[in-house]
């Protein structure tokens, strides 16, 4: 993975939707998932949603960890749903939530 990916600490997490808006998935700022957020929040801003060509650049982002998620289906649920898209042609529109500014005082 050369590519640097973006920071995502002002963002709380990203919601995923497919046909008609029907939301499909959440990827939280959170530990273990903070690579899948990257890596997302870079497709949404480079595509802006999550195709096949975006779902493609995504798998070459993940670097290893795709061919690991090839290797073990369910293990990387946020691979696992690019792949899908690949083989399944059809396009995800992402969200992201911004993290909520703490008040001073």
């Amino acid at each position: 993975m050369s590519r640097k990916l973006p920071d995502v600490s002002n963002i709380e997490r990203l919601e995923l939707f497919g046909e008609d808006y029907n939301p499909t998935a959440t990827i939280e700022n959170q530990e273990g998932q903070k690579l899948s957020l990257q890596v997302y929040y870079q497709l949404a801003l480079d595509f802006g949603g999550i195709g096949p060509k975006a779902a493609n650049s995504g798998l070459l982002m993940y670097g290893s960890h795709a061919d690991d998620a090839r290797a073990n289906p369910g293990r990387h649920p946020n691979i696992d749903r690019l792949i899908d898209i690949l083989e399944n042609d059809y396009y995800l529109s992402v969200k992201a939530v911004p993290r909520r500014k703490r008040n001073a005082g």
